[in-house]
């Protein structure tokens, strides 16, 4: 596989770790995440306004997981693969991805 096709998953599966760290803790996306809920959904009470913040931060996670699944099945595809064995090596990768991502949090306090 040439560069030009695993750079872009190995790039964003570093966004995602940097993202495990304290840079993505809750109170970190919320200074951001939380005045702009409250401007959509101006007649949410402020616990109506946090279970959305909880509820992006999930849908966040779920997406970026599908995004690196898809960009490791572009790239396997890209170099040869099969789709049906470019998708079981993608979700796989995604899969264990996933399980060191959830590790890096559990060992962040802020997490």
């Amino acid at each position: 596989m040439r560069p030009a096709q695993w750079t872009p998953p190995v790039v964003w599966m570093a966004a995602i770790l940097a993202l495990s760290s304290d840079l993505g803790a809750a109170e970190h996306t919320g200074r951001v995440l939380l005045p702009l809920l409250r401007v959509l959904l101006p007649g949410a009470d402020p616990l109506q306004v946090e279970a959305a913040h909880r509820l992006l931060r999930k849908a966040a996670h779920v997406a970026e997981y599908a995004v690196l699944g898809l960009l490791w099945f572009r790239a396997l595809l890209t170099a040869g693969r099969r789709p049906p064995a470019a998708a079981l090596v993608a979700l796989g990768v995604s899969a264990a991805w996933a399980t060191l991502d959830e590790s890096v949090q559990a060992l962040t306090a802020s997490r």
